[in-house]
């Protein structure tokens, strides 16, 4: 229970160093594209509160996926279109790598150094690990995530940025893709649900969610793993199977 407990605070605390920064950073490319938009409805700002969509932030609690408030954007005033949207819906997920490679370096340190101690310094530690364990986690489920083309990912910004509004599949992507989105969370969390408290096991191979989050950890962290274990000493980083 208390684990438990742990888990959800560490991942509410994941999530605000995960999406902040993801936001402020679309909002800061797109200032610097020429596009105040962001910046004068106070979105340049790492304060979470600012770009926590109700939604997104509770199927990201449940599921490790989700998304925050879309950053407001004009591309009519960037210096260049189709760039200043491309660089502006990228910057969000190049961010999430980076914070993924720097809180999995943080996540060793704390299995390695930090002592457990007794008593509360087990739960302390365990909180800390958690919680790195998670925001390297998040970040790059976020990452893959988010490069969905679905409306209002930045996967979907991209698509803007190399098609016209006219295009069918532009609208269709707009017009239902949140909808498509909430539909992948909860057949996600449900098949998670059923694999952990029934014996129907075999759910998880049917969770569409569960095998990008397999690929945005054991395939894009591959890479962070590499580094950091050569680093601190652990030789080769195993693959794990979904």
């Amino acid at each position: 229970m208390i684990s438990d407990i742990i888990y959800y605070v560490a991942a509410l605390v994941a999530i605000i160093f995960i999406f902040a920064p993801h936001e402020y950073a679309h909002a800061y490319v797109a200032y610097k594209c020429g596009d105040p938009t962001a910046k004068m409805r106070g979105r340049m700002s790492l304060n979470p509160l600012r770009h926590l969509d109700p939604y997104g932030f509770v199927l990201c609690v449940l599921t490790g996926f989700g998304w925050a408030k879309p950053v407001p954007v004009n591309p009519y005033n960037f210096h260049n279109y189709r760039r200043g949207m491309f660089l502006t819906s990228i910057a969000g997920v190049v961010v999430n790598y980076i914070i993924a490679f720097i809180s999995f370096a943080l996540y060793l340190l704390i299995l390695q150094f930090f002592p457990s101690g007794t008593g509360y310094g087990v739960y302390v530690k365990y909180f800390l690990w958690m919680t790195f364990w998670l925001i390297y986690s998040y970040s790059l489920s976020v990452f893959v995530f988010n490069l969905l083309p679905l409306y209002p990912l930045d996967g979907f910004r991209i698509v803007e940025s190399l098609t016209r509004e006219v295009n069918p599949v532009h609208r269709f992507l707009k017009n239902y893709g949140r909808y498509i989105l909430i539909a992948l969370v909860v057949e996600s969390f449900l098949c998670s649900v059923i694999e952990r408290y029934t014996v129907l096991y075999y759910a998880k191979y049917f969770d569409i969610l569960g095998y990008v989050h397999w690929f945005a950890t054991e395939i894009l962290g591959y890479p962070i793993k590499l580094v950091w274990y050569a680093v601190f000493g652990y030789g080769l980083p195993t693959l794990g199977w979904y």
